[in-house]
């Protein structure tokens, strides 16, 4: 698990042992939440493997190696953009699976509820819980040093079916707890209730990793960075004595992609093609975190028009 990849992989073969278990028990319980944990475990295998497709590609992409080479040559403008994109189908997906369930549950609850084996849905709830909280315990451990997207997407998905874990739990314990008096008819309503409440906390949950993805697809520029950007460009302007600038952020996944245009006044002394990079190089320090994730482009211009 030193890398992005190597915990998707765990993570991947740990939602699918998941999951099936869910729709195993769910099916031998007869409880629809359990098999909606299943059903929702897999979907979230699918978008961790199409996460780690995509984060393959961006480091693939980064190396110096014939195979990185032909890739550059065919996507030239790298693979920074499918991130946003993933993370978007993801979080939408996740909605989606949590808004039918509830409209499943409220049916259930309407038509008066269901018979369920409560025995078998305690331990499959108690185990899961153990397995979500496993993982999720891992996942922050290793994003604390790799600050990855995916991975922080990832431990929320196993904290949210952590906490489904633990509502089926209590929810079918009080359910069993029940079933010797008066109020044993409240076990029929036991599942349904609990889905229904489950998936009214689960669908807000991605609604921020929804936002930050469609931000990053439609290149809103992110405040703080534009700032920092505008700050060093003034600086440059005023120190030597140029007319104005333009600059154009973005953050796509994990790449900066900034382009700055600074337009000289005309008849600008003429200087050697390496005082413009030196002074390209002094201007991309000022703006920091130089790395394979950072588009930088400079310009120098006297027609404004080059810069609009």
């Amino acid at each position: 698990m030193s890398n992005e990849q190597g915990f998707l992989r765990i993570s991947i073969a740990a939602t699918v042992v998941v999951a099936a278990l869910g729709i195993f028990f769910g099916i031998l319980s007869g409880s629809f939440s359990i098999a909606f944990d299943g059903v929702y475990s897999l979907a979230d295998a699918a978008m961790t493997g199409l996460a780690l497709w995509v984060s393959s590609l961006i480091v693939q992409s980064a190396r110096n190696d014939a195979k990185s080479g032909r890739i550059r040559n065919r996507f030239t403008m790298g693979f920074w953009h499918l991130e946003p994109i993933v993370l978007l189908l993801n979080g939408c997906l996740l909605v989606t699976v949590a808004v039918y369930a509830l409209i499943n549950a409220i049916i259930s609850i309407i038509n008066g509820g269901h018979e369920l084996h409560f025995g078998a849905a305690i331990v499959y709830s108690g185990a899961t819980l153990v397995v979500c909280a496993i993982m999720a315990g891992i996942g922050a451990a290793v994003n604390r040093r790799l600050k990855s997207d995916f991975i922080a997407l990832d431990i929320k998905a196993w904290i949210m079916s952590g906490g489904i874990a633990f509502a089926l739990l209590v929810a079918f314990i009080i359910g069993l707890a029940v079933q010797p008096t008066s109020l044993v008819w409240i076990a029929r309503y036991v599942d349904p209730v609990v889905l229904g409440l489950v998936c009214l906390v689960m669908i807000p949950i991605p609604i921020t990793t929804i936002w930050k993805a469609l931000s990053e697809i439609l290149l809103i520029a992110p405040v703080d960075l534009q700032e920092h950007v505008d700050r060093v460009a003034s600086d440059t302007v005023r120190r030597l004595g140029f007319l104005s600038y333009r600059a154009y952020v973005a953050r796509v996944g994990r790449a900066t992609e900034i382009e700055l245009y600074f337009i000289v006044p005309e008849g600008l002394p003429p200087k050697r093609l390496e005082e413009w990079d030196a002074l390209r190089d002094e201007i991309g320090a000022a703006i920091g975190d130089e790395s394979v994730n950072r588009w930088l482009t400079i310009a120098f211009t006297a027609d404004v028009e080059w810069a609009e």
